[in-house]
């Protein structure tokens, strides 16, 4: 590795921490950056224990902060999605992953629009009842598992449903933080028979993690002053950034 490459992967791996801290949307470059530096599969593994690392942190600032009732809606679906993915990991190009979690990305984006036209104008109680059906929740946990198990890019689906389901701002960190925590270890046995963490992945993983544990460290309290409305807005726009990111480019 180039002292470029080491640039590269330690701010993706800062910007890890920044995401798990609360600063969401911030990571969704990382694993662009990883991409560019190792093999996209490859970086899938050296990946996962950095994301672990910051995990860690992040459920130990927000562990009072998460909706356990919304977590528990989402995670078995999630698991689903996670078993899926390991099924089709060997099957499946970087690329045709990519763009079928753009596209469905930014199909839900849609849905949340077309809520919150409704709650403006007065349409029956639709923009109530969909973040609240099987169909939401299973559709977005399944595709949730399927992207972390096959790229740790569930980011933008679960900030989906969590911002969709209206949870303010500490209790969308906090239930972030454990649903990523519990999902990201699940993960750990699989990857290693997948083979794409071994020694020499968790060695250079090593190395990177310190980055994420001070970018959680720091992330918090950059979050107690950015407003409600702010924060909503700003994971919206992320949101759609990494779709269109995903599917185009």
């Amino acid at each position: 590795m180039t002292p470029l490459d080491w640039f590269l992967v330690g701010l993706a791996s800062l910007l890890v921490g920044l995401a798990k801290g609360g600063l969401v949307g911030v990571g969704n470059l990382t694993v662009v950056l990883f991409a560019m530096v190792f093999e996209p599969k490859a970086s899938v593994g050296i990946l996962l224990p950095i994301l672990i690392s910051a995990d860690i942190v992040a459920v130990t600032v927000y562990r009072r902060h998460a909706d356990w009732g919304w977590l528990l809606r989402l995670l078995p679906y999630m698991v689903v999605g996670i078993l899926a993915g390991y099924f089709l990991f060997g099957h499946m190009s970087d690329d045709l992953v990519r763009r079928i979690i753009g596209a469905i990305v930014l199909s839900m984006t849609g849905i949340q629009i077309l809520r919150t036209l409704a709650r403006q104008k007065g349409w029956g109680d639709f923009a109530e009842r969909v973040p609240h059906s099987f169909g939401f929740r299973f559709g977005l946990g399944l595709l949730g598992g399927f992207a972390t198990m096959v790229a740790n890019a569930a980011g933008p689906v679960a900030q989906l449903f969590f911002i969709s389901v209206g949870l303010p701002k500490l209790a969308f960190i906090g239930t972030g933080a454990w649903c990523f925590f519990l999902v990201n270890v699940f993960k750990v046995p699989l990857q290693m028979d997948l083979g794409i963490i071994h020694f020499d992945s968790l060695r250079t993983s090593l190395t990177l993690a310190p980055f994420a544990v001070l970018g959680a460290l720091v992330a918090p309290q950059i979050v107690k002053v950015i407003p409600q409305r702010l924060f909503t807005w700003l994971v919206w726009v992320f949101i759609v950034v990494a779709g269109v990111k995903l599917l185009f480019f």
